[in-house]
């Protein structure tokens, strides 16, 4: 049975415009910047994208137009991705850690028209292979700072972009809505493509109705609320931040968590206290194996308690998966 507090709509931007309306006030994600943690209510999100996609739409993104997103997990290129599926465009996020070339492929190969660039480092790899990519007509950049020497008339400041969409939303209040009305759950949410370790990266065409499904099973299970908190630090090109950081976010309404930068995650971690972690098993081992060290250089006492504890989840660990003790 579907949880009556999950939104029910069948796109993620419905899903938006449900949690700005009955999750207003709440947190919806966070970022930490020169180390306090910046937050937008739900309320205030809807507002961001709609600016964003009214932006877009200024320049000329038409529905069917693929979306390119570069960067580490940033809360503007959360929304940048939500406002190209309220325009009923295709979102392409992008591994941070691609090499300009890598990068082109993708953007050829998914024939991307805008691309969105969190900082200089992204859009540097950006104008290297534009010219090699004719469909690629607008870069947007979220960080101005280095970027003041840069006068190409297709580099467009992401604060710029939301004032020209504030003016045209102001022009037609009734744009913005009609364009996420359009939109249907069998309609295409976004590509992810593989990393290529193995050969040229594949696009996995995702729908609104496969991942809103997963992703409703997943919170289900999980039982998480509209309460609750997850730290974003997985890459956004991965399938797994898609569905459990973004998908999940809008169906359930809680709040995204975005670190500073990777070498601040675990403090970043404890300070949220994320309600639920998701991560592969390369992550969980390093995790143990930090534990483990710092255990070794504890004191006597610290010691005792941590080796004790760890003897009693070892014995109790597995049975609480497989169900056999409740834990309340």
């Amino acid at each position: 049975m579907v949880n009556t507090a999950y939104s029910s709509a069948e796109t993620f931007p419905r899903c938006l415009l449900d949690q700005a309306q009955r999750n207003s006030g709440k947190p919806a994600i966070r970022e930490k910047y020169l180390g306090i943690w910046q937050t937008w209510t739900w309320s205030e999100v809807g507002e961001e994208v709609r600016a964003l996609a009214c932006g877009l739409a200024a320049k000329g993104f038409q529905r069917g137009d693929k979306l390119a997103l570069i960067g580490d997990n940033r809360p503007r290129l959360y929304w940048s991705m939500s406002a190209a599926q309220c325009l009923g465009g295709i979102p392409v996020p992008m591994y941070q850690d691609s090499v300009a070339d890598e990068l082109q492929f993708v953007v050829e190969h998914a024939e991307v028209r805008f691309a969105v660039a969190e900082n200089q480092e992204q859009v540097d790899k950006l104008l290297e292979i534009k010219d090699r990519c004719p469909k690629l007509e607008f870069i947007v950049y979220c960080d101005p700072r280095g970027m003041r020497g840069y006068s190409q008339e297709f580099l467009i400041d992401l604060e710029s972009l939301q004032k020209d969409g504030r003016e045209l939303n102001t022009k037609q209040q009734s744009f913005f809505i009609d364009e996420v009305e359009k939109g249907k759950g069998s309609d295409i949410a976004c590509i992810l493509y593989t990393s290529g370790t193995t050969g040229n990266p594949k696009g996995v065409v995702l729908s609104y109705e496969s991942l809103i499904k997963t992703a409703t099973n997943a919170a289900e299970w999980d039982n998480l609320t509209e309460d609750g908190n997850v730290l974003a630090y997985l890459p956004m090109a991965w399938v797994g931040d898609n569905l459990f950081s973004y998908s999940e976010s809008y169906i359930v309404g809680f709040c995204v968590n975005c670190p500073e930068n990777s070498e601040t995650v675990l403090n970043d971690m404890r300070e949220i206290g994320p309600s639920y972690f998701f991560a592969p098993p390369r992550i969980f081992e390093n995790l143990l194996t930090a534990v483990m060290i710092r255990m070794e250089d504890a004191g006597a006492l610290k010691r005792r308690m941590f080796h004790y504890f760890m003897a009693v989840a070892k014995r109790t660990g597995t049975r609480i998966l497989d169900g056999e003790y409740m834990v309340h």
